[in-house]
């Protein structure tokens, strides 16, 4: 096919960074799986490292991602640590001969609670890793991604970010900055050939939402309020990162895209099986 032929649809040797929260920390309801977009990302090509709080957790994937074929590394790293990030940042300068085209973060956590019952600490804890590392991260791979010269941000942000949901204010926020961020970053980096994008999935059926995939409650609620009746699967999440990534994405820029199945749009229209 030309489209193949003319490398719109191919990352063949782009490089690439993937950040993401390891298992078990807080409640991030709408964070797609990082190995899905690793995988994505990888299987059109790209070379990409990624980065683990948890060193047996990222030895897993790396095992099985290194049997599939796909040219991926990693790095044990807290992104809520900014001298971790900064760490980071050298390894994948060093890796990747100090250029990087694709920058995607992907890390995020959430301690669900009223607005009243929140402490300092977790306001701190959520915004670190939510926003503070996704804001640091661009910083710091800005020089490497211009020296590419054809970088690409692309930020997992949330729906929460985009409309209210009861899933707590300090989440809710440091998604909408991320979206905001997004779209300043596309302005003031265009100069230097550097796309931004944001995703806000809504809903998506991953392990950290097994405990209510049970509740029959929930899942009739999520069913009510989206069009196409079910919940969103990571891959739907994972190839819209990718292909934000691809060169056939080169006039998008500055966009949030809501992958909702059409929840964020839908202000009073009655779902029927």
């Amino acid at each position: 096919m030309q489209g193949r032929r003319d490398g719109r649809w191919s990352l063949e040797g782009v490089t690439a960074l993937v950040t993401g929260g390891s298992r078990g920390i807080g409640f991030g309801i709408w964070l797609p799986n990082r190995h899905a977009v690793v995988e994505e990302l990888a299987g059109l090509g790209a070379l990409v490292h990624t980065c683990s709080r948890n060193r047996a957790d990222l030895d897993g994937c790396l095992h099985e991602w290194e049997a599939k074929g796909f040219h991926v590394s990693g790095s044990v790293c807290n992104v809520a640590s900014r001298s971790e990030r900064e760490t980071l940042m050298e390894k994948v300068a060093s890796i990747f001969d100090g250029k990087l085209n694709i920058l995607v973060n992907n890390a995020g956590i959430n301690i669900f609670k009223a607005t009243l019952d929140y402490t300092a600490e977790e306001f701190s804890t959520i915004m670190a890793t939510n926003f503070d590392s996704a804001y640091h991260l661009c910083q710091l791979a800005h020089p490497l991604l211009k020296l590419s010269g054809r970088g690409i941000i692309i930020f997992v942000s949330s729906s929460a970010g985009v409309v209210a949901g009861d899933v707590g204010t300090i989440y809710s926020a440091s998604k909408g900055a991320m979206n905001q961020l997004a779209r300043n970053l596309a302005c003031e980096w265009a100069k230097d050939n550097i796309r931004t994008n944001s995703i806000a999935p809504w809903f998506i059926r991953t392990s950290i939402l097994d405990p209510l995939l049970n509740d029959e409650s929930f899942i009739e609620a999520v069913r009510a309020k989206t069009p196409l009746r079910r919940m969103g699967e990571v891959e739907e999440v994972s190839s819209m990162v990718a292909f934000l990534c691809l060169p056939a994405a080169s006039y998008i820029t500055g966009q949030v895209l809501v992958i909702d199945g059409g929840a964020t749009i839908n202000a009073f229209y009655p779902t029927h099986d």
